[in-house]
């Protein structure tokens, strides 16, 4: 038979079987950017042979936990001939992590369903306290977590206060006597904040720090609960709902109990750069108000009136003087008028000699103007210039009228 035949036929056995689940290691991973196909390859842990095996890259990228060379799995797929190359393979549709990598991805799965509950949110942490009254600790017994807190703490602050809960921190029945110590210490009055404290491991070590009863139980406490377990990789879900979470159990002393040197020491510095700010305060008022003194108006407060005074009298002087002078061209004005009316009227007329004679009629008096007008018998008064004369008419005498002199 030709090899085409051949490879047919082996392809056609082989699509017969059936799907396989496969538990192995992977060792190599290759993925190429814009292909639709990944190709990995899945050893034996116990026997040097391996198995290619194909996948969608999708299946990689979205493992509920990251897939690197050396991890264990177990895929579920088929086996398929490529007839081209003549080669066999297992096309796989699903790939599961076991041992640790299980363990991780049953924390994330939880993990992602606690943060979609919102258990995660920075707004739902309590405060904890600047300097508690009794912390309360829950560690295991005789741990070198527990020497660490209660040693840093008693460095800092010596006066701290605790109440120490032993309990398992691995195993089965590790959760359970946990909630009991946080449920014992979150009913005690005097207990400001709860650290729970371990020391590092492995995931399986770590795992009940990763229980979900336990973590509601820490958000659902009325104290604040601080979570120091392991070292700084390790990240157990109770760091993520806790209300503070500290590296190392070291770090959560450092963390709840203020330094007692550092504290005197920030005092210090704070009340001397209290009493310089005030001193420096003290000195710019006292500028200010020597600056107010100096201006003259402050220096000298009669000054300013004085110089309104001589002005008030300037002035006063100069409308003084003005009013004279216009009193004095007045009188001017008003003699001249008076000498003009003087001159013109009837009074310096009489004094040159002249009289006016007034008819005499009862009451009434007439100037005469004509001789008609004093018949004889008729009464008269005569006005000179230093008094007026009765007389009466005897007669009358016409004068001839002056001619009138024509000029040439």
């Amino acid at each position: 038979m030709p090899v085409r035949t051949v490879a047919m036929k082996v392809a056609q056995w082989i699509d017969r079987l059936g799907a396989v689940w496969v538990e192995g290691q992977i060792t190599q991973i290759n993925m190429r950017p814009g292909t639709r196909t990944a190709f990995l390859v899945l050893r034996d842990t116990a026997a040097d042979m391996s198995l290619s095996v194909t996948c969608d890259p999708d299946l990689l990228r979205t493992a509920a936990v990251p897939l690197q060379e050396g991890s264990r799995v177990v895929v579920y797929g088929k086996l398929s001939f490529f007839t081209g190359r003549g080669t066999v393979s297992l096309r796989v549709t699903e790939i599961r992590p076991v041992g640790i990598g299980e363990l991780l991805a049953r924390i994330e799965r939880l993990k992602s369903l606690l943060s979609a509950e919102g258990l995660f949110d920075p707004r739902l942490k309590r405060p904890v306290p600047f300097l508690p009254n009794r912390i309360g600790l829950i560690t295991g017994r005789a741990s070198a977590a527990e020497h660490d807190v209660v040693t840093v703490a008693t460095q800092r602050w010596p006066a701290v206060r605790f109440e120490i809960r032993n309990t398992a921190v691995q195993g089965p029945t590790a959760v359970t006597q946990i909630l009991e110590a946080i449920a014992a210490l979150d009913t005690n009055p005097e207990v400001d904040v709860i650290v729970l404290a371990r020391g590092g491991g492995s995931v399986e070590d770590l795992l009940p720090f990763s229980d979900e009863t336990l973590c509601r139980a820490i958000v659902s406490a009325k104290t604040p609960i601080v979570s120091a377990i392991g070292h700084e990789p390790d990240n157990p879900i109770s760091d993520y709902v806790a209300d503070l979470r500290a590296a190392t159990p070291t770090d959560a002393a450092k963390r709840i109990v203020p330094d007692a040197a550092a504290e005197t020491a920030l005092l210090r510095e704070l009340r001397s750069r209290a009493n310089a700010a005030l001193r420096g305060w003290v000195d710019r008022e006292a500028r200010a108000l020597a600056q107010l003194r100096s201006r003259p108006v402050l220096a000298d407060p009669l000054r300013l009136l004085e110089q309104r005074h001589e002005e008030v009298e300037r002035l006063r002087a100069a409308a003084q003087r003005a009013v004279d002078h216009l009193l004095t061209g007045e009188s001017t004005t008003t003699r001249h008028l008076r000498e003009k009316l003087a001159a013109v009227g009837p009074a310096a007329t009489l004094a040159r000699g002249y009289a006016v004679v007034q008819r005499v009629s009862g009451k009434d008096r007439e100037v005469v103007r004509v001789i008609e007008d004093s018949p004889p018998g008729t009464q008269l008064r005569i006005r000179v210039a230093d008094g007026a004369i009765s007389a009466a008419a005897l007669g009358s005498q016409s004068l001839a009228p002056r001619p009138i002199r024509k000029d040439s």
